[in-house]
């Protein structure tokens, strides 16, 4: 591509890592269409060729691995060609992985690979993209979860790592205001997406583990847990409301520093900013199906009698 004319009619360059599927295509085809100049990371050829065929306006598939410092560097010097000094008005940090275990359980492995993604692979991702964005005193958008509001049993691998993102977002926000760079939060809650059924398969697998271990205790609240989040998420908003979301934070004159977005998104978090921990513990045991006694162990006869999964209020969000 020409970096002259052609390149300065848009409005301006974004990166989004994570652009495959769910949140991370949605918003890349909605940036496209609204006329910005959009560099999708992808792992695989296949996913970038999916997008360009569902594209109306200028992308770009990009190979980025989060995870892989050598296709971080490669990334970010194929885009640095083709802006140059224009540099990039956004970087959408949104790649992520979910997995739900006990955390007695949990194999450190498992532990540490979830952080790669969720934490050391975006702050790569971000380091490696911030020469840009000061070129053009652009802004990073990064993709959290109202898990990093509130924790739920199971989750604490997954949301542990939410919070540690929206941690380093807020550090983020403030060292680079002196440099004209604004730094956005946007947390989605219940969000329709494909990531859904990786969880559930994930899940599956985890059960598989658990029923062989010493730490069969944890099977059947395990199950009911993931039962009743998983068919939360698969009843949330379609991923284009994070789509919308994502392009307005990044065209606003003056972007909030927090986005709160999805199905029961403003609920959950006033419940977890305002209810007394022990209320709130409660809350969320009761929503999943889970004892809340202290001291009642879950057996398989209270799975048995439980209710069915429904709508309750508590969901989970993979990424």
């Amino acid at each position: 591509m020409n970096a002259g004319t052609s390149f300065l009619q848009s409005r301006g360059a974004v990166v989004i890592t994570g652009a495959s599927t769910g949140i991370g295509r949605a918003s890349a085809l909605a940036l496209a269409a609204a006329g910005y100049r959009v560099f999708a990371g992808v792992r695989r050829t296949l996913d970038g060729d999916s997008l360009l065929e569902s594209a109306t306006g200028r992308l770009t598939p990009v190979i980025l691995d989060v995870t892989d410092p050598g296709s971080i560097e490669a990334a970010a010097r194929e885009i640095r060609a083709v802006v140059r000094s224009d540099g990039i008005t956004g970087l959408v940090d949104n790649a992520g992985i979910g997995t739900l275990w006990p955390m007695e359980a949990v194999p450190l492995g498992e532990l540490r690979h979830q952080y790669e993604v969720n934490i050391f692979g975006q702050v790569a991702v971000i380091q490696a993209f911030l020469p840009l964005l000061r070129l053009d005193a652009g802004r990073i958008l990064n993709i959290g979860s109202i898990g990093d509001r509130l924790m739920l049993p199971f989750a604490g691998p997954l949301n542990s790592s939410k919070q540690a993102f929206a941690a380093i977002t807020e550090a983020l926000r403030m060292e680079l205001r002196s440099s004209g760079i604004r730094v956005v939060l946007i947390e989605p809650a219940s969000i329709h997406t494909e990531a859904v059924e990786k969880v559930a398969a994930a899940a599956d697998r985890v059960l598989d583990e658990l029923e062989s271990t010493a730490s069969g205790r944890y099977v059947v609240p395990y199950r009911s847990m993931t039962s009743r989040g998983l068919a939360r998420e698969r009843n949330g908003s379609s991923p284009d409301v994070v789509a919308r979301t994502v392009l307005r934070a990044l065209s606003a004159r003056r972007p909030r520093s927090r986005y709160l977005v999805g199905k029961d998104a403003h609920r959950l978090a006033f419940l977890a900013r305002w209810l007394p921990d022990p209320l709130f513990d409660g809350l969320r045991l009761k929503a999943l199906g889970l004892p809340t006694s202290f001291g009642s162990a879950m057996t398989p006869r209270h799975h048995r009698s439980g209710k069915e999964p429904g709508n309750e209020a508590v969901g989970i969000r993979a990424a």
